[in-house]
């Protein structure tokens, strides 16, 4: 992230301002929750990405700050629903926003950030961003749509689960970039291209993220270990181990999906089964492709900082502990 830092870093600065400004509202407890969830400590890799694809698009305008800001405020909202749909209390290391407010104060900000956003892109007057957001928007809501059909589905294929990640995730990480290339007015190729690394970013992203529900620490993560086993999701790691293991093992990996609650002695056997059959390894590895993928996208552009930051950051996802 040094590389990116090193550029953009004037400009992130100049993005929490913007947080701050867009949040104005004359009901306080909107502020209240917006401010906690915006200040928790995120990774900021979204508006990095608006703003490192202008650069490398070209673009030296005022424009890159406030749509940075824009882009932050749809993740925020789709933190705050994914917190209540599923039942987290630690987001970030810090208490969930629905485990301090309750789930009803989580939603109605959340509404507030996505119709908050609208109307910044509708100020901004560009209907090439409007549609790019308004898409990853509609395409988000139809992944958590999905990724709810999938859950406890232990058939889930790859291809199957990749296309929850592409919905759920990497489509805002996709279109970040996209909004960047917009600003730069490149040609459609070189606007594809950089749609496209923010794609194979994402997917990148939560296969990382997917290992380190396994993983990770608590401390380090910032969220509960093993949450999303506990939520039937089946992620990578976990979809590649039942591909592996005998009838027998299967038949416990699925009792403990249908658990209610997931004891620390069921996650470990699992997590045990997930490191016998390589499942770890096969998911990083799989991250790893995304993150070379990332980089031919790259080489479309010249050499320039902004793209080698840009592949510093694809290095960093995969790298990551929390």
């Amino acid at each position: 992230m040094d590389a990116a830092l090193a550029l953009i870093g004037e400009d992130l600065k100049n993005v929490e301002l913007q947080f701050k400004k867009d949040l104005q509202s004359d009901v306080p407890l909107i502020r209240k929750v917006g401010e906690y969830v915006l200040s928790s400590g995120g990774k900021r890799i979204r508006p990095a990405l608006v703003l490192l694809a202008a650069r490398l698009c070209g673009y030296e305008g005022s424009r890159s700050v406030p749509l940075a800001s824009v882009v932050e405020f749809i993740h925020t909202a789709t933190l705050l629903h994914d917190d209540v749909v599923d039942n987290a209390n630690l987001r970030r290391g810090l208490a969930s926003a629905n485990t301090l407010w309750g789930n009803e104060a989580s939603v109605l900000v959340g509404d507030f950030l996505f119709s908050k956003s609208f109307s910044l892109m509708v100020a901004d007057g560009d209907l090439g961003i409007l549609k790019v957001l308004a898409d990853a928007t509609t395409m988000i809501a139809e992944g958590e749509v999905l990724q709810l059909v999938c859950t406890s589905d232990l058939e889930i294929t790859v291809e199957r689960y990749i296309e929850v990640v592409r919905s759920k995730t990497a489509i805002l990480l996709s279109a970040a970039c996209e909004v960047g290339a917009i600003l730069g007015g490149v040609d459609p190729e070189l606007r594809q291209a950089v749609a496209d690394y923010g794609m194979d970013l994402g997917i990148a992203f939560q296969l990382m993220d997917d290992t380190l529900d396994y993983t990770a620490s608590e401390e380090q993560f910032g969220k509960s270990i093993g949450h999303d086993l506990e939520e039937g999701k089946i992620t990578l790691p976990l979809i590649h181990t039942l591909k592996q293991c005998s009838d027998q093992e299967r038949d416990f990996i699925a009792g403990v999906v249908e658990k209610d609650l997931l004891s620390d002695e069921d996650f470990g056997q699992v997590l045990a089964l997930v490191q016998r059959y390589g499942g770890i390894e096969h998911t990083v590895a799989s991250a790893g492709e995304h993150v070379a993928l990332c980089k031919k996208h790259l080489e479309k552009f010249p050499a320039s900082a902004a793209r080698e930051a840009l592949a510093e950051l694809a290095d960093y996802v995969v790298t990551r502990v929390k």
